[in-house]
């Protein structure tokens, strides 16, 4: 598996644990706006739609449903293989090892956030579209299929030291902007007297949780649950109008 660059750490953090700093609220605007998020968000080249990245993607993603089953210590490297598809021999060609795997999994799930959730977000100069936008595209990524990706990125503790590093700066980098954008709505009169540290936390949060109960074949259709979250997320955080 081909390694990326390590993200500077822009602070310690797990599982989206922050400091809370204060910054007025002139800087605030300035930051989200300017071209700091552009070095703190640092997007990776696009995942392949085929080849070696899309049957690597299949192996992440089986891997993924395989450990929120039973867990990351009791899977073994023939269960990923044979749910896959592949020989034992077969998955080395994608994975070095199971820790190795693990970190793909991650990488492959923070790919998805800057790709699929960050770029599109930071078109947004309107710092209310910016939220929307990614509580909306944040949502339905966890409820389209990659739940199962994303509780496995609370297994943070079975990576080594630098692939642990890794994955908490590129963790940190998206609450940064989440909690940047509420700085921004609260500079501009438009977020509710909450502390923004709070706010991101809790958005995150409610937004992950739908991995521990959403099924697609429940009751609740994906564009009902995508719906009443976006109205639920943005009330909860914006002024009434």
């Amino acid at each position: 598996m081909e390694r990326r660059s390590q993200p500077q750490p822009t602070g310690s953090v797990v599982a989206f644990r922050s400091r809370d700093h204060s910054r007025s609220g002139e800087r605030q605007g300035a930051e989200v706006r300017g071209v700091d998020l552009q070095r703190l968000i640092r997007l990776k080249e696009p995942i392949p739609g085929s080849g070696k990245g899309k049957r690597a993607s299949h192996v992440y993603r089986v891997a993924a449903e395989i450990m929120c089953r039973k867990g990351y210590e009791a899977t073994s490297m023939n269960d990923i293989a044979e749910a896959a598809g592949l020989t034992k021999a077969g998955i080395y060609h994608y994975i070095r090892g199971k820790e190795d795997l693990l970190f793909g999994i991650m990488t492959y799930a923070m790919d998805n956030v800057e790709q699929g959730i960050i770029a599109p977000a930071m078109e947004a100069t309107d710092a209310e579209e910016r939220l929307r936008t990614i509580v909306e595209r944040h949502t339905r990524s966890v409820i389209e299929g990659v739940g199962a990706i994303t509780i496995v990125l609370e297994e943070m503790t079975a990576l080594t030291p630098p692939h642990r590093r890794t994955i908490t700066a590129r963790k940190r980098a998206y609450f940064e902007f989440i909690r940047r954008t509420l700085e921004q709505l609260a500079s501009e009169g438009k977020l509710r007297s909450v502390n923004s540290t709070c706010a991101a936390f809790s958005l995150l949060g409610s937004i992950l949780w739908i991995s521990r109960w959403y099924r697609r074949d429940g009751k609740i259709t994906p564009e009902e649950a995508l719906k009443d979250y976006l109205e639920m997320a943005m009330s909860a955080v914006l002024k009434s109008r």
